[in-house]
């Protein structure tokens, strides 16, 4: 296994130009596997840290790279697009340095709880003024708790990053092992410093309890457990926009692929919170206007049993073993339109397949059921193991 990426010390300063043109950064393969759990689009958000004096920590969240405007300044300094704090100073002037276990602290809520398989911890644009070292931590708390109730002696934190050096102006990743269910993560930096942008990856575990009394719920969507596990094309947007939550506001907020000039067509394949039977599907191309897809298709497949559910460490079924049957033939796509069938019997399954002909994009698919009995005994069975 290659070992991931490591970026330390300062960058050089601000030359001019583009100022990602010496920015330092990886690829990371746990980001392109799984979903961001702390994306702000899901609910996630920065609910607290004890000290936000150059730039807020709402910034860590915003679902765009950081932006850097060299004669933006303001009233306390230079304005960051991040999480920057004071300096930290020692206790006078015989002792002026920071002591070794100072720190600050961000809470950040995640927008789905689930298992985290990989942190990055972004210092765009902090060159010189990022943390020395980072560290993460997580907790699981149920309900919608506050700051001083997360920080109380009865809340128990897992360390999911040591601390760690990192570099300035840097996409700083680091893999995570923990197999727990996670809600809320705490992220420091030592002693003091900036910070760009915080990107949580892992794997959705929903409640069961919660998914239970809905009864019949959108069993692709990303905030109940699904997930997009392939796709045909990524060119302009990425697939896992398709099962997010709400409509589609911007035609980038869906998913589009470049356009064909042979004569093939496109597909998305999705792995669904657990096995379930559908009763009605949706596909919206809400935004996509004179690029959606012509038309559509749906199909499932039953796969084994062992394949929901994911995780890291055992085998992954791909819903490539088996047999797929159509339950939505081939149908003519409008822009910017709904489209809703109901099925004239649920359907069980534990993939999904959209394709779309000859190319184009659409920006929802739901797929609306229940779990089955199966299904939610399964879930119901890592919900337990990952809040041991």
């Amino acid at each position: 296994m290659t070992a991931t990426p490591r970026f330390t010390g300062a960058a050089g300063p601000y030359g001019g130009g583009d100022p990602y043109a010496d920015y330092r950064t990886a690829d990371f393969p746990f980001a392109h596997r799984h979903t961001d759990l702390a994306d702000r689009r899901l609910g996630a958000a920065v609910i607290a840290a004890n000290d936000e004096f150059f730039a807020q920590r709402e910034n860590l969240l915003l679902p765009h790279r950081a932006e850097f405007h060299p004669e933006h300044f303001g009233h306390k300094g230079k304005v960051m697009d991040g999480w920057e704090t004071r300096r930290r100073r020692g206790t006078g002037a015989g002792d002026p340095w920071p002591a070794a276990d100072d720190h600050d602290w961000a809470l950040i809520r995640l927008g789905v709880p689930g298992v985290v398989r990989g942190v990055v911890v972004d210092t765009a644009h902090f060159r010189g003024n990022h943390p020395q070292a980072v560290s993460v931590e997580g907790t699981s708390v149920p309900g919608a708790p506050s700051p001083d109730e997360l920080l109380g002696p009865g809340v128990s934190w897992t360390t999911l990053v040591p601390r760690t050096p990192v570099g300035g102006h840097a996409a700083n990743g680091f893999p995570v092992t923990v197999e727990r269910r996670f809600t809320h993560l705490r992220v420091n930096q030592h002693p003091d410093g900036g910070i760009a942008r915080v990107r949580v990856y892992g794997e959705v575990v929903p409640d069961p309890g919660w998914l239970a009394v809905l009864g019949t719920f959108d069993v692709v969507a990303l905030e109940n457990g699904g997930t997009v596990e392939d796709a045909s094309d990524l060119f302009y947007s990425p697939a896992a926009n398709t099962v997010r939550p709400g409509r589609s506001l911007r035609m980038d907020d869906g998913w589009e692929t470049r356009r064909r000039r042979d004569r093939g067509h496109d597909w998305i394949r999705y792995r669904l919170a657990a096995r379930s039977a559908i009763r009605a599907v949706e596909i919206d191309t809400a935004c996509l206007k004179g690029n959606s897809a012509g038309w559509a298709s749906v199909s499932v497949r039953d796969g084994p049993a062992d394949g929901e559910g994911g995780g890291e460490g055992g085998r992954r079924d791909t819903g490539e073993d088996g047999a797929w049957r159509e339950l939505v033939p081939r149908t003519r796509l409008q822009p910017d339109t709904d489209h809703r069938f109901v099925l004239p019997a649920p359907a069980v399954a534990t993939h999904a397949r959209v394709d779309v002909f000859p190319d184009g994009g659409i920006s929802r698919l739901r797929l609306h059921g229940t779990l089955t009995e199966e299904g939610a005994a399964r879930l119901a069975d890592r919900y337990r193991r990952l809040e041991r």
